[in-house]
């Protein structure tokens, strides 16, 4: 099987437009009300609208979905658990600092998560698992030279993760991963964001390729901490940069 016999909606699910939000496995009619405001509110989060810090005004919100503040505050809870938001006693809501202790707590979560997920997927093959594998990286590829390409980096490194999640055919593990992606993707655009960077990871997603074809579950596992690892420690010296006056 090659990239072109992938299913037809895993390839546009791979290359189409990326919803990053909150209960993404879910349709948009099962949410809540409270559910509804907090998913709207973190696709605003995730795409830099609302920057690390920002103030989210909940009477704002209120009065721009036409509801009371109770469904506004349980939204705000959502995203607090999410880790999108902080919620300050008598202060209100804000948007989560970006951090590098946070950063290397969601990374060890996510590089865990994926391990369990490469691992099943090697004890239980699935035939898509290779060609998902390869169109994926031949996107990044395509990125990685790209100047100014670091968020499609980023974003296509999501949903490739996401859809190898898929292929376990575990709901929660990929709700799980989902998740924790989610709350890392503001990293992973500072990590991503120079063309070296980029290029040094898809050399590690290509080593990975290779890796799988062999059935190194061991080898796939090391590959993706080295390249969680390495884009974690950009992002954390861009996160220093970004401090300095």
């Amino acid at each position: 099987m090659n990239t072109h016999d992938l299913p037809p909606e895993l390839l546009r699910d791979l290359e189409g437009a990326v919803a990053f939000r909150l209960f993404a496995d879910q349709d948009e009619p099962t949410l809540t009300v409270s559910e509804q405001i907090a998913s709207r509110v973190g696709e605003r989060i995730l795409s830099g609208q609302l920057a690390p810090g920002a103030r989210i005004g909940e009477q704002e919100l209120a009065d721009e979905f036409k509801v009371s503040r109770g469904p506004v505050r349980e939204a705000l809870r959502i995203l607090e658990r999410e880790g999108l938001a902080t919620l300050l006693a008598r202060r209100g809501a804000i948007v989560t600092d970006l951090s590098a202790q946070e950063l290397s707590e969601l990374l060890d979560i996510r590089a865990g998560l994926f391990e369990v997920a490469v691992r099943k997927l090697m004890a239980q093959p699935s035939a898509q698992l290779l060609p998902l594998m390869r169109a994926g990286t031949e996107r990044l590829q395509t990125l990685a030279g790209q100047d100014g390409a670091g968020e499609l980096y980023a974003q296509t490194t999501y949903r490739l993760l996401i859809l190898v999640a898929r292929l376990t055919g575990n709901r929660r593990l990929q709700r799980m991963l989902t998740s924790i992606s989610l709350q890392t993707l503001r990293y992973s655009k500072l990590g991503l964001s120079s063309v070296a960077r980029r290029q040094r990871s898809v050399s590690l997603w290509q080593q990975a390729i290779v890796a799988l074809e062999a059935g190194d579950a061991d080898r796939v596992v090391q590959l993706t901490r080295q390249r969680i690892e390495e884009s974690a420690q950009e992002a954390v010296q861009q996160l220093d940069l970004k401090g300095k006056p």
